[in-house]
């Protein structure tokens, strides 16, 4: 297989994490977005991660800034080469009722879970038009497709992430490149399980299986769309939620 280069927007987190060494375990080179204010942690991060088998690196954009995200890829091609694979997993929470939501409180999860993936994907498609080959991983949210009480922020811009898929998915399949969402349901991260022990409950009472995901199988997914074989998957919602959420 030739080596790849992914990129991983909010690498650096629970989940991205996971999927930034799943990726590189599977012989890709990886980047690992970070927020530009968190170099200090994004460089302790890389340090805790890389090994000499592991081939991973950092790169620093606000992927709410178009032209932050263009610099950042610019950056990365210049030093590793082409990008011809990203995985949008950059996201953020900021919970409240609609009636108490504030305009900054549905702006910034909007710009960070949804524009971000135009901001970073819009830059990297024409080179992978051009050679013929792309995988474009969107992390969504169960919640995205059925809704959660105080999320209309974040599941608007979760089900949003799923008609950018399908639309793009449509304008490339032509080109070998392959567009796809996977929608998680509750994940054990260092986020999940600061809430109090009877949220924590509440939402495992609700899965079929009787636990929350690893990150380790959000990632095992993304590695399987990401694979080159996996060529005839392309527009589709991916539900990794262990049975929380079902569609026909």
């Amino acid at each position: 297989m030739t080596k790849r280069i992914a990129l991983v927007t909010g690498g650096t987190g629970g989940i991205g994490t996971s999927i930034c060494v799943e990726l590189a375990t599977s012989g890709f080179t990886v980047v690992a977005n970070y927020f530009p204010a968190e170099k200090e942690q994004a460089e302790a991060w890389l340090a805790e991660q890389k090994t000499d088998s592991l081939d991973l690196h950092i790169a620093p954009a606000d992927v709410t800034d178009y032209d932050s995200c263009g610099s950042m890829i610019q950056q990365i091609e210049a030093d590793l080469g082409p990008i011809d694979t990203v995985v949008n997993c950059a996201g953020i929470t900021r919970d409240k009722t609609l009636k108490r939501m504030t305009p900054d409180q549905w702006n910034a999860v909007i710009n960070t879970n949804l524009n971000s993936a135009f901001n970073v994907t819009q830059q990297l498609v024409n080179g992978m038009l051009e050679r013929g080959f792309g995988r474009i991983i969107n992390i969504s949210s169960v919640n995205g497709q059925r809704g959660q009480f105080g999320q209309a922020n974040y599941a608007a811009a979760k089900a949003g992430l799923h008609g950018f898929t399908m639309s793009v998915a449509q304008e490339t399949a032509a080109k070998g490149i392959t567009v796809n969402t996977i929608s998680p349901g509750y994940v054990e991260t260092a986020m999940t399980s600061a809430m109090p022990e009877e949220v924590l409950k509440a939402i495992v009472g609700a899965v079929p299986v009787g636990r929350m995901a690893k990150p380790e199988e959000i990632a095992f997914a993304v590695s399987w769309l990401a694979d080159e074989r996996n060529a005839y998957t392309t527009g589709a919602n991916i539900p990794v939620n262990g049975g929380m959420f079902m569609s026909a």
